[in-house]
C-alpha cells in the first residue's frame, strides 16, 4: 500500500488518455444495442455492403502478391539428369577424327532457380569430369575432359575445359589436339543447351500472374544472373581510334644455359615435364597444360605462363615463357633438350631474352622450383659430382 501522499500524487498525475472511453454506467446500453458508436467507427463499412476496402480479393498471385517475396526451386536433380542426357555418349566428330564421351566420371554441384520482386535469378555450379575414347592411326586413345567450374560466374565461352590423355605417344597427341580445337567447342554447346533449358523450364511457376494478367503470358521484369552474390555487369567500352604511335623501350636481356642430370629415362623426365598430374605434383598447385603447338600453359598460380612452340616426345620442348612480374608482353624463349645416356638423362636448357634485372632470380627459380622439386617428387636423384 502506498502512503497517502504518494497515492494522491499518483492519481493526480494519471494521464486522461489512459482512462476508459466508455463509462461504466453505459455498459448496459452498449450490450443492449442502444449504444451509439463514435463517428470514426460509423464511417467503416457495414457487414454485407461490399465495401471494396474490406473485401479479400481472389487473385492468382495471392500467395506472393506482385511476386515480391523470395521464392526458390531446387534444380539440382533436374540438372543432373539433363547434363547426363546431354553429355553421356556424346560424339565429337570433324576433320576426319572422332571421339566419344564414354563415361561421366564426376558430377558434383548444385543448381537453384529463384524469384525476387519479379526477377529471375539462377545459381548453378558444377565440377564435371568426362572420360572420352577415340581411335587415331589404328590406335585406341583414351583421355578426359575436365570442367572445373561451370557456373553463372562465367559466360559459356569463358568456361574452362581441360583436355588430357592417358598415354603419351603420337596418336594420343593428335587426338588430344583434335579434342582441344574441336571437342571443347562442341561440348560447350551442350553446356549452353543445359543453361538455356534450365532458365526456360524453371521460370515456369516462379513468376505468378498479377491482377489482370490471368490467362496472358507472364513476362518477368528482368532476368538477373548473380555471380557469387553480385551482379555480373558487362561493360561495353567505346572504341577510340587515334593515330598510331611508335613506342620503343630498350630492354637489356641475357641468355641462360643450364645442364641438369637426372637418374631416370628420357621418357620419364619428359612425362614429368608434360603430364598434367606429374606437373601438378612437383609444382604443388593447379596447372593448365595444352600440350601441342600453340597450346598454352599456366603454372605456379599464374606466375609462369606461355605457349608451346615445338614438341618432340621424349626429346625436345620449345616454349615462349614469361614470369608475371616481367614487363608487360615480354616473353623469353625456352628450349629443353633431353639426351638419354647409359645410367641417366641429361636435360639441356637454353633460355634467351631474359630481362637482365631478373636473370639471377630466374636462374635460381629454375633450380629450386623445377629441378630440385622434380628430383624430390619423383625420386630421380641427385649427383654428387
Amino acid at each position: 500500500m502506498l502512503p497517502n501522499s504518494l497515492e494522491n500524487n499518483h492519481s493526480s498525475t494519471r494521464s486522461p488518455s489512459l482512462r476508459p472511453h466508455l463509462a461504466v454506467g453505459k455498459t448496459k446500453d452498449f450490450f443492449s444495442g442502444s449504444f451509439s458508436p463514435p463517428a470514426c467507427l460509423r464511417k467503416m463499412a457495414k457487414w454485407g455492403e461490399g465495401d471494396p476496402r474490406w473485401i479479400v480479393e481472389e487473385r492468382p498471385d495471392a500467395t506472393n502478391v506482385n511476386n515480391w517475396h523470395w521464392t526458390e526451386k531446387n534444380a539440382t536433380p533436374w540438372s543432373k539428369d539433363k547434363l547426363k542426357l546431354l553429355l553421356q555418349d556424346f560424339v565429337v566428330a570433324g576433320s576426319g577424327q572422332e571421339a566419344k564421351v564414354v563415361e561421366i566420371e564426376k558430377m558434383d554441384g548444385e543448381a537453384t532457380a529463384n524469384n525476387r520482386k519479379g526477377k529471375l535469378i539462377f545459381f548453378y555450379e558444377w565440377n564435371i569430369v568426362l572420360k572420352w575414347k577415340g581411335v587415331c592411326d589404328d590406335e585406341d586413345v583414351t583421355g578426359k575432359v575436365t570442367i572445373p567450374n561451370l557456373s553463372e560466374e562465367n559466360d559459356i565461352d569463358e568456361v574452362e575445359l581441360t583436355v588430357s590423355v592417358d598415354s603419351s605417344n603420337n596418336a594420343s597427341e593428335k587426338l588430344k589436339q583434335f579434342m582441344y580445337n574441336i571437342g571443347r567447342d562442341k561440348i560447350r554447346k551442350q553446356l549452353d543447351t543445359y543453361v538455356k533449358q534450365l532458365k526456360q523450364d524453371f521460370a515456369k511457376g516462379l513468376i505468378l500472374p498479377k491482377k489482370g494478367e490471368e490467362g496472358s503470358a507472364v513476362k518477368p521484369d528482368k532476368e538477373t544472373v548473380f555471380a557469387s552474390g553480385f551482379n555480373k555487369q558487362k561493360i561495353e567500352l567505346q572504341t577510340v581510334t587515334s593515330e598510331p604511335k611508335t613506342v620503343g623501350v630498350k630492354l637489356d636481356v641475357k641468355t641462360l644455359d643450364v645442364q641438369e642430370r637426372f637418374q631416370c629415362r628420357a621418357n620419364e623426365l619428359y612425362d614429368a615435364l608434360t603430364r598434367q598430374d606429374m606437373v601438378t605434383a612437383f609444382t604443388r598447385g593447379h596447372v593448365k597444360l595444352d600440350l601441342f603447338k600453340g597450346g598454352e600453359f599456366v603454372l605456379f598460380g599464374g606466375n609462369v605462363t606461355g605457349k608451346y612452340g615445338e614438341i618432340v616426345p621424349n626429346k625436345k620442348i620449345v616454349q615462349t615463357w614469361r614470369l608475371k612480374q616481367w614487363p608487360s608482353g615480354h616473353f623469353s624463349n625456352v628450349v629443353m633438350e633431353l639426351e638419354e645416356r647409359e645410367d641417366h638423362t641429361v636435360l639441356k636448357l637454353t633460355q634467351t631474352l631474359i630481362p637482365a634485372a631478373e636473370f639471377e632470380a630466374t636462374k635460381a627459380n629454375w633450380s629450386r622450383y623445377y629441378w630440385d622439386s622434380i628430383r624430390s617428387a619423383f625420386g630421380f636423384g641427385s649427383f654428387l659430382y
